[in-house]
């Protein structure tokens, strides 16, 4: 599963990457969404790499999101994050297509330069998981 989360705005996009960002559910600056690792989603996910970052999330990060910003309690969250990560249901199926977060702590490094090359834009793998947790 990844996260997903918009870093930037849609002002001078092309109208393909503005229709690819409401595919991925994701209207609003610092939204988050969770999508399947899957060949569609990849190929939107590079689409829009310019103005989001995703990586994959781990389920105690799952569940945290869904109890702190998706209005779950401790037992519906952790069931919640148990099916989402097998595959079985969809974010939708619990809460709201995407979860609106707080700016990062100490904000984001750069919204114009890859992760890799000191940004914060594109894949980012595992570290999703604590820029998340700085959002949250």
């Amino acid at each position: 599963m990844y996260a997903v989360v918009r870093i930037r705005g849609e002002i001078n996009a092309r109208q393909e990457v503005r229709d690819t960002l409401k595919m991925l559910n994701l209207p609003y600056i610092n939204n988050c969404t969770i999508v399947n690792e899957d060949k569609s989603y990849k190929g939107m996910l590079q689409k829009v790499k310019d103005y989001v970052t995703w990586g994959e999330i781990s389920k105690e990060m799952l569940q945290k999101l869904l109890e702190k910003r998706g209005g779950l309690d401790g037992k519906k969250a952790e069931e919640a994050a148990e099916k989402i990560t097998k595959g079985e249901a969809t974010l939708k199926d619990f809460t709201s297509r995407t979860i609106r977060l707080h700016p990062p702590i100490k904000g984001y490094k750069s919204i114009k330069k890859p992760y890799g090359m000191g940004g914060s834009l594109g894949y980012r793998g595992k570290d999703i998981n604590e820029l998340i947790e700085r959002m949250l």
